[in-house]
């Protein structure tokens, strides 16, 4: 349990003796006066003697953040409050005068001076804390261990390290504070604002490397079209090849950027092995499946002849439960090769049979896995 911080060993103990024996003869004698001048000249009298005994208690909280006047007048409160409660049957004035000085001292600090609310238990924690420090970096010549600090309290470590954290709490600085010699810059004005466009610096980043990857012509189109505003016909006209394959090129340096983005480790630009020209055909039919096997890019020019191709071979699988397609040879693949995929799916679906993929290359898969439509895999990523 943790105990409350004993106070540093007073000095002049012969004065607080004559305090306390002048208490005394004050508690004896003022009870005989009736309520009147006489009465009250004896208390004023009690409470002047003890002064300088408030003061001192007083000078034991500076430099924390209040004037020692305020303190010094807030420990006269305490005094006032002792003089008038001291019972001589109770113990001695001094004993009695610190423990009531000190808790309005404390009062004073939990209620005025800290800049956010704190409970009062660990306002009080974070006060011994500060105490102790002082008293053992007099003592010892250095600044005191935590574990130290921790033997002078009579509390664990972790209890020690809370009341030093909670000191960043004891004072809030004022954002309108001066922060300039004229007085015009203030310290509210120093401080950034969110950023908005901070969240994307990671994103444009990751794109810049992402495009180094790419081939120069595919770098070429992007810059254009979309750092220099040209049309895709303009595009064609200075590469030379028709509008639609300029289309084709931008949809896969998209598509190939979206799914590197969202991959933790995205794959290499996807190249085609040789010039295979675009195709989709049953390659293979028994009772078991049929294989239509797709060669080439899947985009919007080629699509619908792998949807016709997928419904053809749905409508005449005969005995087959399965309608598998062989993806090895397609380096690419589109929104609009999906809308095919998924068309074919459907039509295996009412026809009371399954539609798998084989063999997709990785960038593929991760274009498909993307698109929530990996489901379609016959065969697990690789490892």
């Amino acid at each position: 349990m943790r105990s409350t911080l004993s106070p540093p060993r007073r000095p002049d103990s012969g004065d607080l003796l004559d305090l306390d024996a002048a208490a005394e003869t004050y508690a004896q004698g003022v009870g005989a006066l009736p309520e009147g001048p006489q009465r009250r000249v004896a208390r004023d009298a009690m409470v002047a003697s003890a002064l300088p005994f408030a003061a001192r208690l007083a000078r034991r909280y500076r430099n924390r953040g209040e004037p020692l006047e305020d303190l010094e007048q807030v420990a006269r409160l305490g005094l006032v409050k002792a003089v008038d409660r001291y019972d001589p049957a109770r113990g001695s004035f001094t004993a009695f005068a610190v423990i009531t000085i000190t808790g309005e001292l404390r009062r004073h600090f939990r209620d005025h001076s800290w800049g956010v609310h704190v409970p009062r238990r660990l306002q009080e924690l974070s006060l011994d804390v500060t105490q102790a420090t002082a008293v053992l970096t007099s003592e010892l010549s250095r600044a005191p261990s935590t574990t130290e600090i921790a033997d002078y309290l009579g509390v664990e470590e972790a209890e020690v390290r809370t009341g030093q954290e909670l000191a960043a709490a004891y004072t809030a600085t004022s954002l309108n504070r001066p922060v300039s010699e004229d007085g015009r810059a203030e310290l509210g004005e120093l401080i950034g604002a969110p950023d908005g466009e901070l969240t994307l610096v990671e994103d444009r980043l990751t794109v810049t490397t992402l495009i180094a990857h790419m081939p120069a012509r595919e770098r070429r189109i992007l810059a254009m079209r979309f750092y220099g505003n040209h049309t895709q016909d303009e595009i064609a006209a200075q590469f030379g090849i028709s509008q639609m394959h300029v289309s084709r090129l931008l949809s896969k340096a998209l598509t190939w950027l979206r799914t590197a983005m969202l991959s933790d480790a995205p794959a290499a630009w996807p190249e085609s092995p040789t010039a295979t020209a675009p195709s989709a055909r049953i390659t293979h039919a028994d009772d078991a499946a049929v294989t239509v096997t797709v060669t080439g890019e899947i985009d919007r020019d080629t699509a619908g002849m792998v949807r016709d191709e997928l419904l053809r071979a749905v409508k005449e699988r005969g005995a087959a439960a399965r309608v598998a397609v062989d993806f090895a040879q397609v380096p690419f693949i589109d929104a609009a090769g999906m809308a095919a995929l998924l068309a074919g799916e459907a039509a295996a679906g009412e026809a009371g049979v399954s539609l798998v993929v084989r063999r997709a290359p990785a960038h593929v898969r991760r274009v498909l896995a993307t698109a929530g439509i990996d489901r379609l895999f016959e065969e697990p990523a690789a490892v």
